[in-house]
């Protein structure tokens, strides 16, 4: 597997693993797919060292996953926190896709100067809490009631990754070893 930033030739294999989402999924609160030109402008808006789009290539170019940092708000004093998405491949699930991809953005994301990493996780996605956990993300809040979706009200899970500071232990609840 080689981890490579996207480019627009990936685009069509980037939203296809997250139009399943959109469409049958609650990882995203997104409700219908990108145009072709609003996936164009998703990738410009990725395109510097502070918000990279990248994708898992298996060998033949497919890919497997991909992630990104998007700011975290527009507001300037936000500037040294940004948010992560990793999204997998349903067949490719559960073989440390996301783990590898997760950790290339958190090294991207420190030399790039970033201070801290947030992710939004909604309930009932164990596998991508478990994913964060064990690359030192705390849970620091549930939003209670944020989402509907499917006809379903949803609470999302907030968590953050300090890279400024040294990875928590087991005891400060990380569940080692555990990845999607």
């Amino acid at each position: 597997m080689r981890i490579r930033e996207a480019n627009a030739a990936d685009l069509d294999a980037i939203f296809a693993i997250y139009d399943r989402e959109v469409l049958t999924g609650t990882a995203t609160f997104d409700t219908e797919p990108k145009s072709p030109a609003e996936r164009a402008q998703w990738l410009a808006s990725h395109g510097s060292p502070r918000t990279p789009a990248i994708v898992a290539e298996l060998p033949g170019g497919v890919v497997a996953g991909w992630a990104s940092l998007s700011p975290w708000s527009n507001r300037c004093a936000y500037a040294r926190a940004a948010e992560n998405s990793v999204y997998v491949h349903a067949d490719h699930r559960g073989r440390g896709v996301g783990g590898v991809l997760l950790d290339d953005l958190l090294a991207r994301a420190r030399r790039a100067g970033l201070g801290v990493i947030l992710a939004r996780v909604v309930e009932g996605n164990p596998a991508s809490v478990a994913l964060h956990e064990s690359r030192g993300f705390q849970t620091i809040g549930i939003m209670r009631r944020v989402g509907e979706k499917f006809g379903r009200i949803l609470d999302v899970r907030l968590m953050d990754r300090h890279l400024d500071s040294p990875m928590p232990g087991p005891a400060a609840g990380r569940r080692a070893g555990r990845g999607e």
